[in-house]
């Protein structure tokens, strides 16, 4: 049983580390204590809960989950802090023993957080009042991965307009490089029909756009006997939402039939995130992907021949273990042969505990700077090639809240960003569908700019 008034009145602060994923989890977590009475502090309150839902990624990104907890700590004094996500599953007792900490949750607990915080918050509450210590906890709860069983349901607006819907989570593919099955699991997704339900859900309460997220996506179906087609179909009939992105999708499961259906679709938007990792073959096999070059480049073709519109981010690796500097040369000029939009450029990262770290060939942190420079460099020439055959054309642009005295920004079908002036912004605009004329880059070259 959850005791509702021990959240009766209190503050909460949350901080987010890593993916759409874990913003979305978060966001669902603040709606749950919100039904609870607690709400979101306000600039310069203190909280009672502080909830910090990490990632593991890479060794920056822990680094980052331990300053954010420090910090937490530190402006928020006595207040119950909660470390949930990728780190907390991976190094639960290690994040528990850190000062100020007193609850960790590992993958499997996020789906019962509210209760577990209850329960902790009354044991804490109880203990400290009977001694008259202000101690914190310091407990942690997780199960090892093939004990990972729940799935925690999260369709979260937060602050973006767009509603980001949780359709799997996990992994079974176990990639060289990469820890993150260990951290969330192996794939698992809901029904259909609960996420018809959700998708519906998100529409009574005004949103326009969703998009698919999850930790493989394209395996969706694996635990009910379903197929990502068939949801995505499914989704398609829901009136009301206008548009649906689709998260980054493995190529393998990347069907052609999927990407026919997206061409003549009502509403799944022109838009594709496809992870590369590499473009040399040799390196892909270390890596223990599920293709080759010559299946990624059939994918990038069948696209742009049924979608000619479409915008294609292709994640990138640099530097991992065995990437020699001639593979980086395939890789680099691979890149340059593909009709793609973006390059979403990641350095290795070694993670304790993946079978990468015996692959002999080890690359220098300065190679990899130099080698994430040009493939970024490369990112930015095709990115702006591609805005420029855009610009004097009409499209439809998804608005989103903007600061009072600021730029609105939106994004068209294919997702090029629109910058509104400030001086043309109205909250009105906010979530709404508007057609303008796409002019000339913003001042950073970010947006094009929005003329109504």
């Amino acid at each position: 049983m959850i005791d509702f008034s021990a959240f009766q009145g209190k503050k909460a602060v949350y901080y987010t580390l890593g993916c759409k994923l874990n913003f979305s989890e978060t966001s669902t977590f603040g709606k749950l204590l919100q039904e609870y009475g607690v709400t979101n502090v306000a600039t310069g309150e203190h909280a009672d809960i502080c909830l910090i839902n990490t990632c593991s990624v890479t060794e920056v990104a822990d680094h980052k989950c331990r300053q954010a907890i420090h910090r937490m700590v530190r402006e928020h004094p006595g207040a119950f802090v909660v470390v949930t996500g990728c780190y907390a599953q991976l190094e639960s007792e290690a994040v528990s023993k850190i000062e100020g900490v007193d609850l960790v949750l590992g993958s499997n607990e996020k789906a019962t957080l509210v209760q577990r915080l209850n329960d902790a918050w009354l044991r804490k509450s109880a203990v400290n009042s009977a001694d008259g210590s202000c101690d914190n906890l310091h407990a942690f709860h997780s199960v090892k991965t093939k004990d990972i069983k729940s799935f925690a349901p999260s369709c979260s607006r937060g602050n973006r307009t767009r509603y980001f819907l949780k359709v799997q989570d996990g992994c079974n593919y176990f990639c060289t490089y990469c820890t993150i099955p260990y951290a969330r699991g192996f794939s698992r997704n809901p029904t259909i029909a609960s996420l018809v339900e959700q998708a519906e859900q998100a529409v009574a309460e005004g949103g326009k756009e969703i998009v698919l997220t999850g930790v493989n996506i394209g395996d969706f179906g694996v635990t009910t006997n379903e197929h990502f087609i068939d949801l995505v179909r499914a989704l398609d009939r829901v009136e009301g939402i206008k548009r649906y992105r689709i998260s980054s999708l493995e190529p393998d499961l990347l069907d052609d039939e999927l990407i026919d259906y997206c061409a003549h679709s009502r509403a799944f938007m022109p838009h594709f995130h496809i992870p590369l990792q590499s473009g040399s073959d040799a390196v892909l096999k270390l890596m223990h992907r599920h293709y080759n070059r010559t299946l990624f480049a059939h994918k990038i073709r069948l696209i742009k021949e049924k979608l000619p519109d479409a915008f294609i981010g292709v994640d990138v690796m640099v530097g991992s273990r065995g990437e020699r500097p001639e593979y980086f040369e395939e890789c680099y000029d691979f890149l340059c042969s593909l009709d793609v939009t973006q390059l979403h450029v990641f350095p290795y990262s070694e993670r304790q505990g993946t079978a990468a770290l015996s692959i002999p060939y080890v690359v220098t942190e300065k190679e990899k700077k130099l080698r994430s420079k040009r493939l970024l460099q490369l990112s930015d020439e095709k990115m702006h090639a591609f805005y420029i055959k855009y610009i004097g054309t009409t499209a439809e642009v998804l608005f989103e809240k903007a600061t009072v005295g600021k730029a609105m920004h939106g994004f068209t079908k294919n997702y090029i960003r629109v910058e509104l002036p400030a001086s043309l912004a109205h909250e009105g605009y906010d979530n709404q569908l508007i057609t303008v004329r796409l002019g000339n880059f913003n001042h950073d070259r970010s947006a094009l700019k929005a003329i109504l």
